[in-house]
């Protein structure tokens, strides 16, 4: 029998293609960011990393709302994460307040009794 090649490098053997997304083991799409930025004719010219840093970042903050607003809740006791807690996050925080101070978060119409 022949021995078997493996498929590591690029001598020989078929390398399965991976998205932008994925080299960048992010969660957020590199090719929709890219889109967005195209569309939005922000500059004339873009760079290749400049979705790929900009997905990163995105991602980042989302996490940091999402992590803050995990621990609103917890400390209200409750168990999903609504609107309010976002906002609430995002408020108790000085970097973030800042970042966010011309954003309206939720719009939520209070509960009729």
């Amino acid at each position: 029998m022949p021995a078997k090649r493996s498929h590591q490098g690029s001598s020989g053997g078929q390398r399965q293609a991976r998205s932008r997304t994925a080299r960048a083991e992010l969660s957020f799409s590199v090719s929709h960011v890219e889109r967005l930025l195209r569309e939005g004719r922000y500059a004339r010219r873009l760079g290749s990393s400049a979705p790929v840093f900009l997905a990163a970042v995105i991602q980042y903050l989302t996490a940091t709302v999402l992590e803050l607003a995990g621990n609103e809740a917890r400390n209200c006791g409750r168990t999903r994460i609504t609107p309010e807690l976002v906002d609430m996050a995002v408020h108790n925080n000085a970097l973030l307040s800042r970042f966010f101070e011309s954003t309206t978060i939720s719009q939520v119409a209070p509960p009729h009794d």
